[in-house]
């Protein structure tokens, strides 16, 4: 059995069977993980109360056996059997908190949720479904391993629910030689991904992406030995832009700021970088990119010269803030 309390107080005998119970609801793919050492106690001792056990797991009850809990009884339970001192106000916690992840996944049934209830049955309240119940009987016998996997086939855990979710939020985002990122979805990472997929192979053909920072992780992409040998160095104070890319054909190094909501490559952060990329050994090309021209207005008198603008709206064009370099007319 896995300690899944190290750190509690609690009695030996009592942290035996928070323990157990934490087991059981871990091996049904409730993740448990991560949370605060008093959500853990507490989400064991309340499926325990809900269930009747006190010291047996064969003491296990379901909702065959004409149990229901409502969430003001089950604080005195916990609180007399499992060395707990809950507020008898805390009966809130109890549902949206304690048993969520429990009664989310029908292994604990809201009785009160049946049509046909009358209010005052002695019967509503929570109460472990019949098969989990049968389950959890079956805990710490000969019996559970083959209980165990009959009860989980077929079924998608919570754990991996949540994970799907969470892959849901992120922004996958491949590198021009294949390799792939997550980000985290947001507006700045949206710009990156653009940053990486639509500038890069029109401005920069053979892009070799060094840097990729994010706003969660500051250098959520890094390659630290090719930039040593290019001499991009990350600073220890200050940052580097949130997109460094190197073009060997023309050994130009790109550095470009995704502007959502910080600032983009002004007259004060130019002087910043030149001076954090004295050491690099090409020409530099300085880029504030942009969502849209619409965000591109907000900013753009503080864009310095010397630098591009491009946006995402309109990715086949830039914005030269160079003079007289690029002045001449176009045959159109």
């Amino acid at each position: 059995m896995k300690d899944h309390l190290p750190e509690s107080k609690k009695s030996r005998a009592v942290k035996r069977m928070l323990n157990e119970a934490l087991d059981i609801i871990t091996a049904v793919g409730i993740p448990v993980e991560g949370k605060p050492l008093r959500r853990r106690e507490r989400m064991a001792a309340c499926m325990m109360a809900v269930a009747g056990v006190k010291r047996k797991w064969q003491e296990a009850k379901s909702v065959a056996d004409g149990r229901g809990l409502k969430t003001r009884d089950v604080i005195p339970l916990v609180n007399q059997h499992f060395e707990e001192n809950i507020s008898s106000g805390s009966y809130d916690d109890v549902r949206r908190k304690d048993l969520k992840d429990l009664v989310d996944e029908d292994f604990i049934v809201n009785t009160g949720d049946r049509p046909g209830r009358a209010t005052n049955d002695p019967t509503r309240g929570y109460v472990l479904s019949v098969e989990f119940a049968d389950l959890v009987r079956s805990y710490g016998s000969p019996s559970w391993p083959k209980k165990l996997a009959a009860f989980m086939q077929g079924k998608t855990t919570r754990k991996d629910k949540l994970r799907r979710q969470r892959d849901m939020d992120l922004l996958p985002v491949t590198l021009p030689g294949g390799g792939k990122l997550d980000l985290k979805f947001d507006a700045h990472n949206q710009l990156q991904k653009a940053i990486v997929e639509e500038f890069l192979p029109r401005w920069m053909k053979g892009a070799e992406v060094l840097y990729i920072g994010d706003a969660s992780s500051r250098q959520l992409y890094k390659a630290e030995g090719r930039m040593a040998e290019l001499g991009v160095v990350v600073p220890k104070q200050g940052k580097l832009p949130d997109v460094v890319a190197y073009c060997k054909g023309r050994n130009w190094l790109y550095v470009i700021e995704a502007v959502a909501s910080g600032g983009p490559v002004s007259e004060p952060r130019l002087i910043e970088l030149k001076k954090m990329l004295k050491d690099a050994k090409h020409g530099i090309v300085y880029v504030s990119a942009f969502l849209t021209r619409k965000d591109h207005r907000k900013f753009a008198d503080q864009v310095a010269f010397e630098t591009e603008v491009w946006t995402a709206d309109f990715p086949d064009h830039l914005q030269h803030l160079n003079g007289p370099r690029f002045m001449g007319p176009y045959n159109c």
